[in-house]
């Protein structure tokens, strides 16, 4: 499911190191899903002024997680982290309308990017557990996730908060 199912696609041997860039607008909740996929405390979160780096262990592979800040002073830099990037996770707030067509644009900017280029991609539908989040399926729409051509790409729904459909 979601990010194992991409792992297994992409890496036949699980002990090999995966290189996985999290990236999304700020306050789509980037770090507290990297603190609950390394099963660290996520009463606490503040925001990311630069990056966090987390290696784990997880299904027998070895993750190492950049996890870059959404500013929009911050975006610019993203492309200084995109080579030897093995799987793109790209974060959304489904709660927070008002910016899906901003999201939309970073996200099409991305699948332009020359070193990002059949990179497959994962999208976090999160903060699912609110009751205004629009569900995965309208936010693939909205994003027209179906032209993807290129390369895998999913959209899992999720709540970083809860861990539901978190697990790796």
């Amino acid at each position: 499911m979601g990010l194992l199912s991409i792992l297994r696609r992409l890496k036949h041997s699980p002990d090999q190191e995966v290189r996985l860039l999290l990236l999304g607008l700020d306050n789509a909740g980037k770090t507290t899903l990297l603190k609950q996929l390394a099963s660290e405390d996520v009463s606490h979160i503040t925001p990311t002024q630069g990056f966090n780096i987390k290696s784990m262990q997880s299904q027998g592979f070895k993750l190492n997680v950049w996890d870059i800040g959404g500013q929009r002073k911050i975006r610019p830099y993203w492309r200084n982290y995109f080579e030897n990037t093995d799987v793109l996770i790209y974060v959304i707030d489904s709660s927070d309308r008002k910016r899906f067509e901003e999201t939309g644009q970073e996200l099409a900017e991305l699948m332009e990017e020359e070193k990002l280029s059949m990179v497959p991609l994962l999208i976090f539908a999160n903060k699912q557990d609110l009751m205004t989040a629009a569900p995965a399926s309208e936010l693939a729409e909205g994003l027209n996730l179906h032209t993807i051509r290129d390369r895998v790409w999913q959209i899992q729904a999720c709540s970083a908060i809860t861990a539901e459909g978190v697990q790796v």
